[in-house]
């Protein structure tokens, strides 16, 4: 039996990474997936698709730094669906580096609309789909840059540190409704973040880690499919660290 048989799973920002991956992953699992992206292409939609899966991936064009399309976004997932989704990915987000003293407002007010308020807004409207079924299973993507302040991290560190701490208000929220709410924390991963990081400082990251290597994205999909399953059901307003074990 796969774990997420005909579940109905929205994931944001698959276009590439560890977005892709999840999709990709719940789609083999069994799930009906809308891929969320801000510009849809039928080559990643391909590329995402295992034989046998075309039917399970459905892409949807969602921009988080823009309200409009984040509400028609809602919209066409709850016409396609029936009013009904089961799995919340929010995964979507915008990288950042630049240094306290030198950053620019304008930017960080563009990170925390896109990281925090976009991903909050997105997920008040299908979260309400949840609570009208009492069940649903969101998962949030966060970063252990929520908790290690490297220099240069300020924008990007302290909106997934606001998006972690949102995350527990959501679950001791929406519990009562029967929908679970956890956040993962992924370490350093090999996505395109990974190459624009500075190498010294992603040496630094890997090796103070246990396990002394980068994650790969079907590291973070497989803590996601177990958030996404029946497994994790007694599981809420937790934030897993995936992260190799930096101690």
């Amino acid at each position: 039996m796969k774990m997420l048989n005909n579940k109905i799973a929205v994931v944001t920002g698959t276009n590439r990474g560890i977005g892709f991956t999840i999709a990709q992953t719940f789609a083999a699992q069994g799930a009906h997936v809308f891929a969320c992206m801000r510009t849809l292409d039928p080559d990643v939609l391909q590329r995402m698709t295992h034989e046998g899966d075309a039917d399970r991936i459905k892409g949807v064009e969602l921009d988080l730094g823009d309200e409009a399309s984040i509400k028609s976004a809602i919209k066409e997932i709850a016409s396609l669906t029936g009013n009904k989704v089961d799995v919340l990915v929010n995964n979507a987000g915008t990288a950042s580096g630049g240094l306290f003293q030198m950053m620019h407002i304008a930017e960080l007010r563009r990170v925390i609309e896109i990281n925090l308020i976009g991903q909050i807004l997105l997920t008040q409207g299908l979260s309400r789909l949840m609570t009208r079924h009492r069940t649903g299973s969101i998962i949030n993507i966060a970063s252990t840059a929520a908790e290690i302040a490297d220099p240069g991290t300020l924008a990007y560190g302290a909106s997934k540190a606001g998006f972690a701490r949102a995350s527990q208000s959501m679950a001791a929220e929406l519990g009562a409704s029967g929908v679970r709410v956890n956040t993962i924390s992924p370490g350093v991963t090999k996505t395109d973040m990974f190459d624009q990081m500075e190498p010294k400082a992603r040496e630094r990251l890997i090796n103070s880690a246990a396990l002394k290597r980068a994650a790969e994205p079907q590291d973070i999909a497989d803590v996601a499919l177990f958030l996404a399953s029946d497994l994790s059901s007694f599981i809420t307003g937790q934030n897993l660290r995936v992260d190799g074990g930096m101690i």
